[in-house]
């Protein structure tokens, strides 16, 4: 019988119910409810390292106990979110950590159109949304794709990424971790494979490899499993160079590529990295289900089928399912 730690975390963590004021340095401080005896399933393996205070101070304490030293030219990939109303991580939260790294924000065009579909717009919606304020922003198909291999798939033999890919030497990935409207839920794989693939490469992501043009809809295992295949031709091309951020506030149901996202009933958690990107989804996932006002969230990862990412992604070898979640919060 395997051991379960039993984690105890009392804290004080907010609930902010104002779109535009829930990510700022001040996310901490009202509306807060007290979680105890949150049971942790995944007692050893790979490091995830948790904050709960989701300000800038909290994000640049939980890089910094990665220990990482990243070289070269810095890509910080995240989404810049899809107007007029999503939950993308606001850019007063991530500032310190992009200038930190003189990163570039790097981001590919949507499959779907809405407002991020040509790099033009892209561009505008960055803008509009404050990151060309902080960082240059490269949208990185915005002049070609190029094919990456997948090694060891089931679905798929190659993905199609933006052409700058190879122009940086690290990725930091930092994810909003919410839920998703077609894959259950949307992490650190999610952000290194759709989010890395280009225009044509979601399409071929989201169709289980059968197709580069039309429709984002197929099969949804071949697209839950395509996802982790995916993200393990970005991790395998990088070979070590790069590393995961997590930040679970404004959980909603919905994606950040929803304009309109269905307001979160569950409270802000905090920050986590790892090194890792499926111990860190799973460590999420696992704070979601164990927390009572997760219902909902977890209720929308489930009837997606949104665990066989996690677990196509650890058959494969992107990473393990298996973590030990080490607080930083003194």
């Amino acid at each position: 019988m395997k051991k379960v730690l039993c984690i105890l975390l009392t804290a004080v963590i907010c609930v902010s119910m104002i779109a535009g004021c829930a990510q700022t340095k001040n996310s901490s401080s009202n509306n807060s409810t007290a979680l105890s005896k949150l049971e942790f399933n995944r007692t050893d393996g790979t490091e995830v390292y948790f904050t709960q205070d989701i300000t800038s101070e909290g994000l640049m304490r939980v890089y910094q106990a990665l220990g990482a030293d990243p070289a070269g030219r810095v890509a910080v990939k995240l989404s810049t979110g899809e107007p007029p109303n999503s939950n993308y991580l606001r850019p007063e939260l991530i500032k310190d950590l992009v200038q930190h790294l003189q990163g570039t924000i790097v981001e590919c065009n949507t499959a779907y159109g809405g407002r991020r579909g040509s790099s033009e717009f892209h561009l505008q919606v960055a803008k509009d949304h404050g990151f060309t304020d902080i960082a240059e922003v490269d949208i990185m198909d915005s002049e070609d794709e190029i094919a990456i291999p997948v090694i060891g798939g089931e679905v798929l033999e190659e993905n199609i990424v933006g052409s700058h890919f190879t122009n940086y030497d690290y990725y930091v990935v930092l994810s909003h971790f919410k839920g998703h409207q077609m894959a259950g839920y949307g992490g650190a794989i999610k952000n290194i494979s759709i989010g890395i693939a280009s225009r044509s490469g979601k399409i071929w992501i989201h169709s289980g490899g059968t197709k580069r043009t039309g429709g984002i809809y197929g099969d949804q295992n071949s697209f839950l499993k395509s996802m982790a295949e995916a993200g393990k031709s970005v991790s395998d091309s990088l070979d070590g160079r790069i590393l995961y951020v997590n930040v679970m506030n404004r959980l909603s149901i919905d994606c950040d590529c929803n304009g309109y996202p269905a307001e979160p009933d569950m409270h802000d958690v905090g920050i986590l990295a790892s090194f890792d990107p499926v111990a860190l989804d799973q460590a999420c996932v696992d704070i979601v289900a164990d927390t009572p006002d997760g219902e909902s969230l977890m209720k929308r990862i489930t009837s997606l089928n949104g665990l066989l990412t996690l677990e196509h992604a650890a058959a494969i070898g992107l990473g393990s399912r298996e973590y030990k979640l080490v607080s930083i919060d003194g």
